[in-house]
């Protein structure tokens, strides 16, 4: 039996077109082995939990 990885969607929510910061801790999760599903940006509270709950994530970055 496999493990599976940890998911995390990162999410840029709001109107600040900003993501560099994001980019970089979506990087970093990913060269340490987490799995992460990165949004994009100027996304709404109920985008950011409608993708955590369809990609059955572990957690949530904003």
């Amino acid at each position: 039996m496999t493990e599976r990885k940890v998911r995390v969607v990162v999410a840029k929510p709001g109107l600040d077109g900003h993501d560099r910061g994001a980019k970089i801790v979506a990087r970093a999760l990913r060269d340490a082995g987490i799995e992460v599903i990165y949004t994009g940006l100027h996304q709404t509270p109920e985008q950011v939990v409608a993708t955590a709950v369809q990609e059955d994530a572990d957690a949530i970055g904003l």
